[in-house]
């Protein structure tokens, strides 16, 4: 009797897959037996169950490219740190209507978009509004969508939270005032990875995925845990009020220009008081629920920087 021939694999399509995010979800998918055309600007070493397609999000060649033969598109890339509207608007709105175009070509009908819990907030902050304009290009595109907002996300490979870790090290934590969610980076991989392939429940819905932390954490409380994950039995949180927030960032950009991390645009973001995932927006249990603990997702966080010599 003949062997039945193996299944094809179904083709992923993802923008975005050699930032922190992107890598740990490309990892999951090709685990989870997809095979995956990812978007990069440079060259990539090869990799099993992968085709890496030269281009950017501004290139409509490559996207078509990119898509050509795909079952789904994930749109993972955009932009959180630039200085001008302008520039989030090519980032965000521009560069997410470019993928929407090339999949509608393409006749693929499942697009699953990453925006951000900032796009709850539009006039707060050109990011804000460039992700909530971007969420705007997905929910008129005609397309099988499903949004997913992460809120904080942490892990092996993030340098966004690595100063937190640092100041926690050493006993002391300089925080915004308010409340956060936060979620591992492999937790938001799998929930990504499960999204792609469901093709019912998670359509045409808009997902704010967290650690399952109720009401999520007040800055203090997660600075906290970041202290005992890094072995220090106190830490001094200390908030940093508003104002100050947004004169260190006038600061910064007067001093480094266009090279300033803490931007005024990036101070008003996290000078907000509620970045917490709205539990009505959760994903169905169905589809994804939080598994690894916060703390042991701190602690294993924390052996990577120390592994890497970050911390």
């Amino acid at each position: 009797m003949t062997a039945p021939a193996p299944a094809t694999p179904r083709v992923l399509a993802m923008t975005g897959a050699t930032g922190f995010v992107g890598r740990a979800t490309l990892a999951r998918a090709v685990d989870a037996g997809w095979h995956v055309r990812a978007l990069t600007r440079r060259p990539q070493d090869a990799r099993d169950g992968v085709t890496w397609i030269a281009g950017a999000l501004d290139d409509k060649a490559s996207l078509a490219e990119l898509v050509a033969g795909s079952d789904v598109v994930l749109h993972i890339a955009g932009v959180v740190s630039v200085p001008t509207r302008a520039a989030f608007e090519a980032g965000n709105v521009t560069a997410t209507a470019n993928v929407v175009d090339a999949a509608r070509a393409a006749a693929i009908r499942r697009f699953v978009h990453v925006s951000s819990l900032a796009a709850r907030e539009p006039g707060l902050s050109n990011y804000g509004w460039s992700k909530e304009r971007a969420e705007q290009v997905v929910l008129t595109s005609g397309l099988d969508w499903t949004i997913i907002r992460p809120p904080a996300v942490f892990g092996p490979g993030d340098t966004e939270m690595l100063d937190l870790f640092r100041m926690a090290r050493r006993g002391i934590a300089l925080i915004p005032n308010g409340r956060l969610s936060a979620i591992h980076v492999d937790e938001l991989a799998r929930l990504l990875v499960a999204t792609v392939a469901d093709k019912i429940m998670s359509v045409g819905q808009i997902y704010e995925p967290d650690d399952g932390t109720p009401e999520g954490w007040s800055y203090r409380g997660f600075a906290r845990a970041i202290g005992r994950a890094v072995g220090r039995t106190r830490v001094a949180a200390m908030p940093i009020p508003a104002i100050v927030l947004k004169t260190s960032a006038r600061l910064d950009t007067l001093v480094r220009r266009g090279g300033a991390k803490l931007t005024p645009d990036r101070a008003r973001y996290i000078a907000h008081p509620d970045w917490v995932s709205t539990s009505a927006a959760s994903p169905p249990p169905e589809l994804w629920a939080p598994a690894l603990d916060t703390d042991e997702a701190l602690a294993g966080t924390v052996r990577w920087y120390r592994e890497q010599g970050w911390l």
